[in-house]
């Protein structure tokens, strides 16, 4: 087995814990249906399944960089991205005024975990483009989204986002990208970006690059940074392409993991200059690319569980296969497969467990991001945006940490052979790691999540969120799942104690509370992923006695959802303490000692 869409999970989390049909009836919605997101999904795994997966070995393998400044992408990828343009699969979520589908990206984002899953790499070129193409809707002129959007949207053309120097990684205000007005409204572009991903190869016809850059008179720090376009080859008036514009990749990355997506250095304007033109008002750069990251972070997050999924899969079908030593117990000599003893159990439970948690808390998290769009209340739409600017720090951090964890996991269960590349399980663990690292680090998340996200609200978010999680307890308890509901309630208390010290900390003494940042979005993560799968034993158990019922299926909701209760949720009260107990101990150290 090279991967196999996880559907049943996939159709479990849409339809129930994340309520697509409730999603369907929003404003722009209306032809949406689960009916039609199940023929999607369907279409989707065989693409998944028998396209993607089958060259993501390739992939690993690495793109191709030439004298000439040229990429060609790995074996395979550019006939699957054409086949992938032919289907429309990149029109998903792209606006409808251009060509796309205008779903939800509720909908979007369960298929973008299969393309993930089976080819973490490829599933780049895609998620960047879509970045791409949500910021100059956003924010350029009607003139820049008629000539770029529609073949965009198709997938003719890729894009990118090009924001990192090598002086100025996450601190944007380092930029020293120079853009001078030509008098035509054009601006010649000059400097260097790095980290650029899918920055050059030979999949598509074109490559436009959305570059954060400085005008003359640009006021100093964030607020002078402006954001323009600059494809790779230029426009012609009547929408052909024309000249080679001055843009070179001038080498590629050589990195960890993701091998088949080409890591960029980008070089602007080396000889007569970048030809670019400048998206929206000058000056307000950095808060355009921003329109983007919700959705490019939760997409992040999806990649860390969907790369966990794909390890998960990988492992559990060694498990099944691999003969070794005798049952625990046994009196049987005779050697059976590893998925029988305990710890091997123990394993694949922890992955299980942990990727049906962040599955259905990334899709809350996107049907949020819905609402937030189109719901025709303005009060519901302000308080799921304020949700979905909640959750997605947590999406992508908890997620993507944990993906570095569950690999782990992975390579583990194969014991020695999982050490060995050609088993194929290391490449996942590889490729998991840049997921905690790109757009935004953990550390940035967490920073994010306690101040912005808590401080800035006084928790109001927090505590409605821990607020549903006590209700989900009580449900459980009236259910007679004791263990479940006793350790959510604790956990939830163990949370609510963390927020109450982010609050009184964070005004007086930001460092203190910063100290036990990331323990506090890792905390919340378990917390709120121990809420989803409470949801699930609860909306499982009464499927249960439905005429049509999948009972494995429903049984093993449940047993998962328990083993999360009583393995998983317990971490509270450790990462608690860290917060709020052991915060003086991580700033106390002179900086000579270390």
């Amino acid at each position: 087995m090279i991967y196999k869409a996880p559907s049943k999970d996939i159709r479990f989390a849409l339809n129930e814990l994340a309520e697509l049909p409730a999603i369907c009836t929003l404003p722009g919605y209306e032809d949406c249906s689960v009916e039609l997101t199940d023929a999607i999904l369907e279409e989707g795994a065989k693409f998944a399944e028998n396209v993607l997966a089958p060259i993501n070995r390739n992939g690993d393998k690495g793109a191709k960089w030439a004298p000439d400044y040229s990429v060609t992408a790995a074996e395979g990828f550019k006939d699957a991205w054409l086949q992938y343009v032919e289907a429309g699969w990149v029109g998903l979520r792209a606006p409808a005024d251009f060509g796309g589908q205008g779903l939800p990206a509720l909908v979007a984002i369960a298929a973008e975990e299969m393309w993930c899953s089976a080819n973490l790499a490829f599933s780049l070129a895609p998620l960047l483009t879509l970045g791409a193409v949500e910021a100059i809707n956003h924010h350029a002129s009607d003139e820049l989204k008629a000539v770029y959007l529609p073949r965009m949207s198709s997938g003719e053309w890729t894009g990118t986002m090009n924001l990192t120097e090598p002086q100025a990684g996450s601190d944007l205000a380092q930029v020293r990208s120079k853009a001078v007005p030509v008098g035509d409204g054009s601006y010649k572009i000059s400097g260097q970006k790095i980290f650029i991903t899918w920055g050059e190869h030979d999949m598509a016809d074109n490559i436009v690059h959305l570059v954060l850059a400085r005008l003359p008179d640009a006021p100093a720090g964030v607020k002078g940074i402006s954001l323009f376009i600059v494809p790779k080859l230029l426009v012609n008036a009547d929408g052909s392409l024309g000249a080679r514009n001055d843009v070179r990749c001038v080498s590629l990355e050589h990195k960890l993991g993701i091998h088949g997506s080409p890591t960029a250095v980008m070089s602007f304007g080396d000889e007569s200059g970048a030809i670019g033109y400048l998206v929206g008002e000058a000056n307000k750069g950095l808060a355009y690319m921003f329109t983007m990251m919700n959705h490019a972070r939760l997409g992040v997050g999806v990649e860390g569980m969907a790369v966990s999924e794909r390890a998960y899969q990988k492992a559990v079908e060694y498990a099944r296969d691999r003969v070794q030593s005798r049952a625990v117990g046994s009196a049987d000599p005779a050697g059976v497969a590893i998925i029988r003893h305990p710890d091997v159990r123990r394993m694949l439970m922890t992955m299980k467990a942990q990727i049906e948690a962040q599955r259905a808390l990334a899709f809350y998290a996107a049907a949020a991001l819905d609402r937030a769009a189109r719901h025709p209340v303005a009060s519901e739409a302000a308080r799921n945006q304020a949700l979905v600017n909640f959750l997605i720090p947590i999406v992508k951090g908890w997620n993507t940490e944990q993906a570095n964890e569950i690999t782990s996991l992975a390579v583990q269960v194969h014991g020695g052979m999982g050490f060995i590349e050609e088993t194929g399980v290391a490449q996942y663990y590889r490729d998991a790691r840049i997921t905690a690292i790109y757009e935004g680090t953990t550390g940035i998340q967490a920073l994010d999540l306690i101040g912005r996200k808590t401080a800035a609200e006084d928790g109001a978010t927090a505590r409605w969120l821990l607020e549903e999680v006590r209700v989900t307890a009580g449900k459980l308890a009236a259910a007679g799942y004791a263990s479940m509901a006793a350790n959510l309630e604790a956990a939830a208390k163990e949370a609510e104690r963390c927020v109450a010290f982010i609050l009184d900390t964070f005004g007086a003494n930001p460092a203190l509370a910063a100290a036990g940042s990331v323990p506090f979005l890792k905390l919340m993560g378990i917390v709120l992923g121990g809420w989803m799968m409470g949801r699930a034993a609860l909306i499982a158990r009464a499927q249960q006695g439905d005429e049509d019922a999948d009972g494995e299926f429903l049984a093993a909701k449940i047993v998962t959802a328990r083993f999360y209760a009583e393995h998983l949720l317990p971490q509270a009260s450790g990462l608690a303490a860290a917060i709020v107990d052991g915060a003086g101990s991580v700033l106390e150290l002179d900086e000579s000692l270390f």
